[in-house]
């Protein structure tokens, strides 16, 4: 049976829920998952491992994109003046002036807006940003230690805030701003953390066996430094 968890300003039919403000899809997985918000582009199945699934995907909250919508409504009302106002010339200056000032102003945030995408799978946390030169970053889970969430007045009042992650290596911490539903996203994180720490450290052999050789992994990966390795490894020697 599928358990329907809808998000604030999003609408359900049949087996998916639609955005009444934007037209984007969210799938509704099994009740042991978790909501799926996919825009028009999901993450490509190529680029997963094998067994990896995608938890969640979604853009950042729409409050990114009021101010440039402001600016958008400032723009159309300035242009209808300007139809009206002025003749020839100088209302085609004008016109000209006002598009170019919309297209260097507004435009630039709507195209990170839309080509912003977080993805939360089986396995990382993943960050694409980028419209001609693209940019990414990825976390496995099996090394966060921490996801803290932070929120203004406002924030709290539109949900959405700053989840801000704290992992080992040279990760470091990581901030991603403007997050819809941050508690959400939080909690999501840190089950999917448990799960994935036991499918390791269970993976190969199990017991001990395996988590030793599922810390291994990580440090041959960079993931853990070499003090980091030492110290997790000698606490698990000890617990035998």
């Amino acid at each position: 049976m599928t358990s329907v968890r809808a998000f604030s300003g999003f609408s359900a039919s049949g087996g998916t829920i639609r955005d009444s403000l934007f037209g984007s899809r969210l799938i509704l997985l099994p009740a042991d998952s978790r909501l799926a918000y996919y825009g028009p582009m999901p993450y490509p199945e190529r680029l997963l491992s094998p067994g990896e699934t995608v938890q969640i995907e979604f853009r950042p909250h729409w409050q990114r994109i009021i101010a440039p919508t402001f600016v958008t409504l400032i723009a159309i009302a300035a242009e209808v003046a300007v139809l009206v106002l002025l003749e020839d010339t100088a209302r085609w200056i004008s016109l000209a002036a006002l598009a170019l000032v919309w297209l260097i102003i507004a435009l630039p945030r709507y195209l990170d807006w839309w080509f912003t995408r977080y993805i939360i799978t089986s396995e990382r946390l993943i960050a694409r940003s980028g419209v001609l030169a693209r940019h990414g970053k990825e976390i496995p889970l099996e090394v966060i230690n921490d996801v803290a969430f932070s929120q203004s007045m406002l924030e709290r009042l539109v949900r959405s805030g700053d989840l801000l992650i704290e992992s080992a290596g040279e990760h470091g911490q990581s901030r991603f701003t403007d997050v819809p539903r941050p508690e959400d996203i939080q909690a999501l994180i840190y089950q999917l953390r448990e799960k994935r720490t036991v499918a390791l450290e269970g993976g190969n052999g199990g017991g001990a066996a395996g988590q030793l050789e599922a810390l291994a992994r990580l440090h041959k990966d960079g993931i853990l430094t070499d003090e980091e390795f030492s110290a997790k490894k000698q606490k698990l020697l000890d617990e035998i």
